[in-house]
């Protein structure tokens, strides 16, 4: 049982964070972000994907991200444009990896 008073004990199954109804729900929730933004709160939200990597295959990226300034999860969304373009799969329709640092000044 958590904190909360919530957990294995009250009946309710156990699921993956990211997954279920209170996460749709969350995100059904979301207000529409405003047109010709990107990043984050662009028109399209970005798809979650919950990857269980082995801790030694985590730890290499997080230390080849590091090396190149980026976080684990921009490291491996990266690669991932990367290799399907190499392999020619890339989707004409994928929007271009975002840029790197700070975003520019509205004003």
């Amino acid at each position: 049982m958590t904190a909360d008073g919530e957990g294995p004990g009250d009946g309710a199954p156990e699921a993956d964070p990211g997954t279920g109804p209170e996460s749709e729900r969350a995100a059904a929730e979301q207000p529409p972000a405003p047109e010709g933004t990107r990043g984050r709160s662009g028109p399209q939200r970005r798809k979650q994907v919950l990857l269980r990597l082995d801790p030694a295959m985590h730890d290499a990226l997080a230390r080849w991200a590091a090396d190149e300034l980026r976080s684990t999860n921009a490291q491996i969304d990266y690669l991932l444009r990367r290799a399907l373009k190499e392999a020619g799969r890339l989707p004409k329709e994928a929007r271009p990896h975002p840029r790197r640092g700070r975003p520019p000044d509205p004003g």
